[in-house]
């Protein structure tokens, strides 16, 4: 991971830094040597449901009423608490480490921080402190209570810090000047901000390996009762709290799909997709590592439903690109409910927005337009936005979200009738999975 931050870089036309600003993928953990810097784990990703377990265990001791109160989240394996118990639980010389405070731990942030910085700094934004199930939300601190829960030593975690503001420099090092550490922000966040949702009544979705869907609530931590996250976005002079659903795998349905298929990447997939009208009924259920929002299923599994002679290879890539917009439409029906307003707009960014036939079905199931970002990275564009701020470059948010650029409007089309009808196939498939999981199970 460092070693890609050093490549990038060094791709870079040389030129003046006023700072660097890091934007990471959220709930991946790693532990290292505070002496050494040598990783002493492997980075464990977000996608990882290893910690399942340890969830149920608590969960069914009532702790998810807790872990909601303070954090936001609920009790599951996607955050980073279970995945650091896990490691601890693996090694005893790991977990003796952290005990006498000869460890550090962190998201990728911290970690990029860490290396940036020489060794100087063990930090992490408190956007992505709030990923953890370990960090108040409230409060903008590591909880006593959830480090006890999960039984994680304070002292191997780093201080959590304001997400724009200036918190040391870096060493150079390769192509990597002397330069202000401006900005940390968690990926999904850095989106939001570079998309220009900054204030309550905008929301974006960005499709990447999963798909996140965000909408500011600016200073009151808003708590949904349709299955989504309360986060902390960002925070500045004051925190940013957003709302928040997590599809588990999107990209990365199309990506499994390739390699069964014998197809040479996405793109293949796209291609044959396209030689679709459409999936003749077939639904594509990904559960491959559960169900994240609204179901918040860790146990549930994937699913092809609706086969019959009519489906072939481009039926099911067809149905592989459909699950994506049918789950962003899902999350983006609880988002409204949790708003209690109708939203008018999706702003949307990340690989797969390129393809224009899912970009029309996801406005057609939303009824609403779909707005697409000129830059394909908007998490990237966030982070900059968040260091340049830090360091007297842009005036306001205002200025911010004209240099987002121009961006492609993508208006629905689809009758409401027909809309319906569609969801309601989707989400027959989609409680054929859940059931099968567990008869008896409910969705959180």
């Amino acid at each position: 991971m460092w070693q890609s931050v050093l490549d990038a870089v060094a791709q870079l036309p040389r030129t003046a830094v006023a700072c660097v600003a890091v934007a990471n993928q959220r709930e991946s953990v790693i532990i290292w040597d505070r002496r050494s810097g040598r990783p002493l784990t492997p980075c464990v990703s977000w996608q990882c449901n290893r910690g399942a377990a340890l969830c149920s265990e608590l969960r069914s001791t009532g702790a998810e009423t807790l872990v909601r109160d303070l954090t936001g989240l609920p009790l599951d394996p996607m955050f980073s608490a279970s995945k650091l118990r896990m490691l601890l639980d693996s090694d005893e010389g790991l977990a003796s480490a952290a005990a006498r405070g000869d460890a550090c731990a962190g998201t990728l942030d911290s970690w990029l921080a860490w290396n940036l910085s020489g060794g100087e700094l063990h930090v992490t934004d408190a956007g992505n402190a709030s990923r953890t199930l370990l960090f108040d939300i409230h409060r903008l601190e590591w909880s006593e209570a959830l480090l006890e829960l999960f039984r994680i030593p304070s002292g191997l975690l780093p201080t959590p810090v304001a997400s724009t503001t200036v918190v040391g420099e870096t060493v150079a090092q390769g192509a990597i000047p002397r330069a202000p550490i401006a900005g940390l922000a968690a990926d999904s966040h850095a989106a939001l901000y570079g998309l220009g949702c900054h204030r309550p009544g905008t929301a974006k979705a960005t499709y990447g390996t999963g798909t996140s869907l965000a909408s500011p609530t600016g200073g009151q931590a808003c708590r949904s009762a349709g299955g989504l996250s309360t986060t902390l976005a960002w925070l500045a002079t004051s925190p940013t709290y957003a709302l928040e659903g997590n599809v588990y795998s999107s990209g990365a349905t199309v990506e499994w799909l390739a390699e069964v298929l014998g197809l040479d990447g996405p793109a293949a997939v796209e291609r044959l997709a396209s030689t679709a009208v459409g999936a003749e009924g077939a639904h594509l259920v990904p559960a491959f590592a559960g169900l994240g929002a609204p179901y918040w299923r860790s146990d549930a599994r994937g699913a092809i439903t609706g086969l019959t002679f009519a489906t072939g290879r481009a039926q099911l890539a067809r149905a592989a690109l459909d699950s994506i917009a049918f789950q962003v439409a899902d999350l983006f029906a609880a988002l409204e409910e949790g708003v209690g307003a109708a939203i008018p707009e999706l702003r949307v960014d990340g690989g797969a927005t390129s393809n224009d036939v899912l970009m029309q079905l996801q406005a057609d199931l939303l009824g609403r337009p779909v707005v697409r970002s000129s830059a394909p990275d908007a998490a990237a564009l966030g982070a900059a936005f968040l260091g340049g701020s830090a360091v007297g470059m842009f005036a306001g948010t205002e200025t911010i979200a004209n240099l987002a650029g121009a961006r492609d409007r993508i208006e629905p089309h689809m009758p409401s009738g027909q809309r319906e009808s569609l969801l309601g196939q989707w989400h027959e498939a989609v409680w054929q999975v859940i059931y099968r999981a567990s008869p008896e199970g409910s969705v959180r």
